[in-house]
This record gives structure tokens, sequence and C-alpha cells, in this order.
């Protein structure tokens, strides 16, 4: 394990699951959206974001939180991903996850985000989240059909399995090599 996405609904708990895997692994993080948003929540041109994760990506070890299968390399990070891990929870547990970080950041940026992007409450945000699984989620199996046979799909469908995968791969030795 080098080159982890992570992937899934806003709200899924990607960013924390990300923090936690480089914590046991050592291998650093990269945070998409951090590389997408410019301050005050202005997206980033199309040509900047591209070279910024293509530099990314190029990276020998990273564990990225985010999708953006269209734009952002995404078809080189899925490429030189090792290990894919995948949230796929239910509508109201991503719904909730997105309310309780709004009840518990409002107006700070978080640590995966850019600054001057603070935490807000956006209404298309919730209707994003609202028709991830009807919208997103399709995309997102159709991404992961390009995958290798000696890539890893490790799919969660809720909280309490990534939980388990974190608290079994902190009982391995060589944490950072496991597939």
């Amino acid at each position: 394990m080098q080159r982890v996405l992570v992937m899934g609904s806003s709200g899924s708990g990607k960013s924390t699951f990300a923090r936690r895997l480089s914590a046991l692994t050592g291998i650093p993080t990269v945070s998409i959206d951090a590389l997408f948003w410019k301050p005050g929540w202005v997206e980033s041109d199309t040509d900047e974001f591209n070279r910024r994760m293509t530099a990314a990506a190029r990276e020998p070890r990273w564990i990225m939180d985010g999708n953006y299968t269209k734009s952002g390399a995404g078809q080189l990070r899925r490429e030189l991903s090792d290990t894919i891990i995948w949230f796929d929870l239910p509508r109201s547990t991503c719904m909730l996850g997105i309310l309780g970080r709004i009840a518990a950041s409002y107006g700070q940026v978080r640590p995966e985000m850019a600054e001057g992007c603070p935490e807000k409450i956006d209404l298309e945000f919730f209707r994003y989240v609202w028709t991830y699984r009807r919208q997103q989620r399709p995309k997102l199996i159709e991404y992961f059909s390009g995958l290798r046979a000696d890539q890893s799909l490790v799919c969660f469908t809720n909280r309490g399995q990534a939980d388990d995968y974190l608290n079994n791969l902190a009982l391995q030795p060589n944490r950072a090599s496991i597939h």
C-alpha cells in the first residue's frame, strides 16, 4: 500500500479515514478539495487543477481523499493507485455526516480544505449529497471498472467496517507495505 484513493460521498467519513490511515502508515495525505478550491470557495481553472493533481499523483506515496474522476488527472490517479477505499454508505449516514460536520466546524476551515474556505450551509451541496447515490455513485462504479487485477478495491457500506479495517491494520507489522 503506497498510493491510496479514498472515495465516496461527502459526509461519508473519507477525510477522517484518510487522516487515520496516514497516522497508521506514515503515508502522506493529499486533499483533492484543498487542491481544487481557492479562497472564498472559488473553483480552480481546469488546467491548473489538472497540473496540481498530476504533480501530486506522480509522488511515490500518497493517500488521496476525494473523487473528481473526470478532472484533476482522474485517470492517472486511478492508474497509479494500488488501493482504492470506497465509502459506499447510505444517504442518511452521509446527510447526518455533513450536518454534524457543519455543526462542529461552522465558520472554520477544516484541515482538508483550502485556506479561505470555511464550513458553511450550502443548499446546493445538500442536494449533491442527497442525490449522490443516484447521480454520482454510477460514475464511481464505472471508474472502478477500469481497475487492474493488481489493484485492491475495498468497499465499506458502514463506518464500523472502516473502523475494523483500521484496527486490523494497526495490528499488522510493517503497515505501510500491506495490501
